[in-house]
Formats: structure tokens, C-alpha cells, sequence
């Protein structure tokens, strides 16, 4: 059982589809004094995003996702993206479709085994990234 906030429930969110019983990825926070290891996201949903296919690759998932209008400007190939709550790489990028790659340990161990075409994600973007972007805003007219 977990406790969510108003903001949750807003728009931008799905959390609605949880409330009969569906897997939810929750993780603990890195604590402060841990070591660094990756990528940094918080936790807030920036938006959700439509999965437009799935296919197999060795040993990896390939997921493609298709993204609201704008949110692939907070992205780089190679950087961070949370993909419902799982901290992922961004594998490729075109336009405003994301790909990422899933491992057989993020498959086993996560609820992102069951997408399929035309499941709904929640996306968050890396916070660096939304920094940049605002401190970048009044030069470049964003």
C-alpha cells in the first residue's frame, strides 16, 4: 500500500490505472552520502508517453516510446529518462520517439516486462537537463 499526493492524481500522471492492483515500481532514494552511480531523477512525472513497439534483440528488449510534443528536448542519446519509476538509459532518439533498452534483470525485476503496443508510461526526464533548459530559456527564446 502507498500514499500518493494530489499531484499524482493530476493529468500528467496515471495513476489512476493503479488503483486495481497493477504492479508499481517504487524505489528507495539514494541517500546523500552514497556514492554516485548513474543518473539522477526524482521521482516526478514530467509527462506520460505512449509505447509504440517492442522488439526482441539478443539478450535486450527494445522499447520505443513515443513522447508528448516538446519533451524530447529535455533528452540525449546516452543520458538519463525514468520509464515508470525505473531509471533506464535513452538507447536512441528520433523526433519525439525514445528508445530504450531493457536488460533481463530490469525485465525480471521491475514491471516493465509487461509493455506491449499502445501501453501508457509515465516519463521523467533527467533534472540536470530541466535546469539547463531554464537557465538556457532567456537566450535562446524558449
Amino acid at each position: 500500500m502507498s500514499t500518493v499526493a494530489s499531484r499524482t492524481l493530476a493529468p500528467r500522471t496515471q495513476a489512476f490505472r493503479t488503483l486495481d492492483g497493477s504492479t508499481v515500481n517504487l524505489e528507495r532514494p539514494m541517500r546523500g552520502d552514497s556514492r554516485f552511480g548513474g543518473h539522477i531523477v526524482q521521482g516526478h512525472v514530467d509527462a506520460v508517453g505512449i509505447v509504440a513497439s517492442t522488439a526482441r534483440a539478443g539478450d535486450a528488449l527494445l522499447v520505443d516510446i513515443d513522447l508528448p510534443d516538446g519533451l524530447s528536448e529535455m533528452l540525449v542519446p546516452l543520458g538519463s529518462v525514468a520509464i515508470d519509476g525505473v531509471s533506464l538509459t535513452v538507447n536512441a532518439l528520433t523526433g519525439d520517439r525514445l528508445q530504450v533498452s531493457l536488460i533481463e534483470y530490469t525485465l525480471n525485476h521491475s514491471a516493465l516486462g509487461d509493455l506491449r503496443a499502445g501501453s501508457r508510461v509515465h516519463v521523467e526526464t533527467d533534472i540536470i537537463g530541466k535546469y539547463v533548459r531554464r537557465l538556457a530559456a532567456p537566450y535562446i527564446g524558449a
